[in-house]
């Protein structure tokens, strides 16, 4: 239930902050969904450490009786009660409501938005749907060129390579890794939160650069930055020694720098690809067809985000560390060449203009 849950609103979240927002700010606005996942992250982070070490270990007794990681699942109660409250005072989208035929509705919703011409931009967005039906998954195939639309693929690339650079192997299993590289847990679940408040404070860089340098510029950015700080921890993972229990001993110069270049890779991602790609997915489509490609694209990046969950802990025993980071950077190094001669630039586009 709570994996529908996220994943429906990981999908509505960026379309209909994209199709509220006015498109001189919103990359910014639609950024706004990626600072409150790695707000989400950094507290989720917060919360568990101090959970475990109020407790000793996340497996001891805590507060009546129940274990500590009992207490940090409970804690993500609060959070989504203010966000389901919170839903009841927001408008309906108004190219949601051109496509249902309520044209009226959609004008009432502009005004209270703001919009200095309601009733010319509705004009605006029925022109961009087509007529004798609502926007279906069947739009996604163009009849003209008998296939399915270019520009989806493009979508379908962006949402796999955000997670197939293995940024939710750092954040899912990041005290497992840092474990693995040596760390006692106390420190490990602590390095959880170094990552999470660097994520917080790239993804504010982003919301500052996202309309000034534009989207392209940010995700070849964050895709070169990336591809070298993989590279760097590849390299470190995969040269340091092991122990009696065949775990890897990080020490000295070599667990410093694996420690900055894993910051160095979160904030190289937190200010790119994971706010950008959002953005890019809620604003790059046509009206008719916006929420049926969105769909399609959230469908992969969640399809990535488990095949990269499910396979990390198989590379770790089968290639160790650095195998498995070795790996991730390749990836990296592709998404260079994706960006630079498949994605175009969306920055101040209205989106009837897509």
């Amino acid at each position: 239930m709570g994996g529908l849950a996220v994943g429906a609103a990981s999908i509505v979240c960026p379309a209909y902050i994209s199709e509220i927002a006015p498109s001189a700010v919103r990359g910014r606005l639609s950024s706004l969904q990626q600072l409150a996942i790695v707000l989400g992250l950094f507290f989720a982070f917060l919360s568990n450490y101090l959970f475990a070490g109020a407790a000793g270990t996340a497996g001891n007794p805590f507060w009546f009786g129940f274990q500590a990681w009992q207490w940090m699942f409970w804690a993500e109660i609060i959070p989504a009660a203010v966000f389901f409250l919170g839903l009841l005072f927001i408008p309906e989208s108004p190219r949601y409501l051109v496509a249902a035929n309520r044209a009226e509705t959609a004008r009432t919703v502009l005004e209270r938005l703001g919009h200095p011409h309601p009733s010319k931009k509705v004009r605006k967005i029925q022109e961009t749907l087509r007529t004798g039906h609502k926007p279906r998954m069947i739009d996604l195939y163009d009849p003209v060129i008998k296939k399915i639309r270019p520009i989806l693929w493009v979508g379908i690339g962006l949402a796999a390579f955000q997670q197939l650079v293995g940024i939710n192997v750092v954040f899912y299993y990041g005290e497992v890794l840092w474990r693995a590289a040596g760390l006692s847990e106390s420190n490990a679940l602590f390095q959880n939160v170094i990552s999470g408040a660097v994520n917080i404070g790239s993804t504010f860089v982003a919301i500052a650069l996202v309309d000034k340098l534009g989207r392209k510029p940010l995700l070849i950015f964050g895709s070169v930055g990336m591809t070298f700080t993989l590279g760097a921890l590849a390299c470190i993972f995969g040269s340091s020694a092991l122990d009696a229990n065949g775990k890897l001993e990080l020490t000295g110069s070599a667990a410093l720098s694996a420690l900055i270049a894993a910051n160095a890779y979160i904030f190289c991602f937190g200010v790119s690809w994971g706010p950008v790609m959002w953005v890019m997915l809620g604003e790059m489509f046509q009206n008719q067809f916006r929420g049926a490609a969105l769909s399609v694209s959230g469908f992969v990046q969640w399809m990535s985000n488990f095949a990269i969950t499910m396979t990390f802990p198989i590379l770790l025993a089968a290639f160790g560390l650095g195998g498995a980071y070795g790996l991730y950077t390749l990836f990296a190094a592709v998404s260079i060449f994706f960006v630079v001669r498949l994605v175009g630039e969306t920055k101040g586009k209205p989106l009837e203009e897509m």
